[in-house]
């Protein structure tokens, strides 16, 4: 995609939803901490079901490594993975204990120290909490990247990097969220609605839907 083009992309999205941000419940950057590793190979909805309910009774790490790992899967047992992640859950409570007060760290390395979190949790947690310019490429993201031609990539970190080199930076900030939220309502794997899309003229997929 040319840079004229990749700057009038983000331009009408930004226009059609000026303050994006994720769709995942929180109040705190512990339980948006929580709430990403709890959303790996789930779904927004079904997390936000869960920690409804999770984070009424365990809104800190204190009170959630009290819960333990059996208390834990009582709140998340309806989501996929639930046993791997109720221990990396309270693992990570443990160390945020431990090594950062309580608190979760604004820096990459600490993040992706945590069990449970890799470089897609770490993005997500410093641009949504902290501020932080970072674009966490999921499977929506990829999609999207590869399909019009933004950022095309055969890996999700060559994707990531593109992002990074040909996203304008006043668009770096909400270009992650502008982006997934593209993939799972309009550039959907299965169905595209291409002829609902913004910006369909400027992407670079010959497949569109009619």
């Amino acid at each position: 995609m040319k840079k004229a083009d990749i700057a009038q992309f983000y331009s009408r999205l930004r226009a059609a939803n000026p303050a994006p941000t994720t769709e995942l419940a929180y109040a705190t950057p512990f339980q948006l901490l929580i709430a990403v590793i709890l959303s790996a190979q789930a779904t927004d909805v079904s997390v936000n079901k869960a920690t409804s309910r999770l984070f009424a009774v365990a809104p800190t790490p204190q009170t959630m490594l009290a819960l333990g790992i059996d208390g834990l899967i009582e709140h998340i047992r309806t989501i996929g993975l639930y046993r791997t992640k109720a221990k990396n859950v309270i693992a990570t409570c443990q160390l945020l204990l431990e090594r950062h007060g309580g608190e979760v760290p604004a820096e990459r390395a600490a993040l992706e120290a945590l069990p449970g979190v890799g470089r897609k949790t770490a993005n997500v947690v410093l641009n949504t909490a902290f501020g932080q310019p970072t674009i966490a490429v999921d499977t929506h993201i990829f999609r999207v990247s590869n399909r019009t031609g933004l950022a095309p990539g055969k890996t999700v970190e060559e994707v990531e990097a593109r992002l990074l080199r040909a996203t304008p930076r006043e668009f770096r900030q909400n270009a992650h969220h502008w982006l997934i939220l593209h993939g799972r309502y309009i550039c959907k794997a299965r169905q595209p609605e291409c002829r609902r899309c913004l910006v369909a003229d400027l992407c670079a997929w010959r497949d569109k839907t009619a």
